[in-house]
């Protein structure tokens, strides 16, 4: 059994490497920071489901819901990749400011 820091920290990592690539103005980087805080979040899911498997029990609760989850975000990642294709083929940039300024 692998050791709760690994999970944990792989965890935090993830949703801190997120948060950094929200902080950028580029709309492909915040969309990725999105993702990898959605996948941070099914990561600690899973390894909360399963923390009690000391006798061999893993709730599927948590895996069913982290599997809806994927499913999902999938689902998102669609849109939101279609949504910043549009946006680049109709104003040349994908920069997050520029795009604002464009709003009236």
């Amino acid at each position: 059994m692998i050791d709760e820091t690994v999970w944990l920290g792989t965890a935090f990592a993830l949703f801190a490497i997120g948060l950094y690539c929200v902080s950028k103005p580029n709309m492909i980087r915040i969309f990725l920071g999105i993702e990898m805080i959605l996948n941070s979040g099914n990561f600690l899911f899973i390894y909360f489901a399963q923390v009690n498997a000391t006798v061999g029990y893993i709730d599927p609760l948590g895996q069913s819901i982290v599997f809806m989850s994927i499913v999902t975000g999938g689902c998102v990642v669609a849109i939101g990749l279609a949504l910043i294709v549009n946006a680049y083929r109709q104003f040349k940039t994908t920069d997050s400011r520029e795009l604002r300024r464009l709003k009236w």
